[in-house]
C-alpha cells in the first residue's frame, strides 16, 4: 500500500531563506540518516522538502470554467505543509510505525493518508491508469 506521509514543520515552513542555523545541521543529517533507512528497507518512494508558500500560488476553480490564481504567501494557512515522503508499505501501522521515526522537533507534525490505487477505479479505470502510468516511467 501507498502512503503518503506529509511533514507539517510550524513556523520553519514560512522560512524566508533555507533553514540553515543552529541545530539545523545536526536535523538534517538525522533526516538524511532516517531517508537512508527507508531506501535500504525499500519503502520510499521518493520525497521532497517544499519552499515556503509565498514561493507558490493556488489555482482555486470556479463554476463555470471560472479560475482564480492566488499567489502566495498564504497567511490564512495555520499549518503549512513543508515536506513529504512516499512510502509503500503493508498498512497504516507501518507507515505510523515509520514516522514516529522521523526526526521532527517538537510540535511538528507529520499526517499520514493512503494514496488510492488504479484498481480502487474497477477493472476498466485501472487498465487506462496502468497504461498512463507506463508511458511516464518511459518518458523520463
Amino acid at each position: 500500500m501507498r502512503f503518503m506521509m506529509l511533514m507539517y514543520p510550524g513556523p520553519h515552513a514560512e522560512t524566508e531563506t533555507s533553514p540553515i542555523g543552529e541545530g539545523f545541521e545536526d536535523l538534517a543529517d538525522a533526516m538524511f540518516a532516517f531517508n537512508a533507512r527507508m531506501v535500504e528497507a525499500g519503502i520510499l518512494l521518493g520525497g521532497d522538502g517544499l519552499k515556503p508558500t509565498r514561493k507558490g500560488a493556488r489555482v482555486k476553480y470556479g463554476g463555470q470554467g471560472s479560475v482564480t490564481v492566488i499567489d502566495g504567501p498564504f497567511t490564512e494557512t495555520k499549518e503549512v505543509l513543508g515536506g513529504y515522503w512516499m512510502i509503500n508499505v503493508a498498512s497504516l501501522a507501518d507507515a505510523i510505525a515509520w514516522a514516529k521515526q522521523a526526526p521532527c522537533p517538537a510540535g511538528e507534525f507529520i499526517e499520514i493518508r493512503e494514496c488510492w490505487e488504479p484498481e480502487d477505479f474497477g477493472p476498466e479505470l485501472a487498465a487506462k491508469e496502468r497504461e498512463l502510468q507506463s508511458k511516464m516511467k518511459t518518458s523520463s
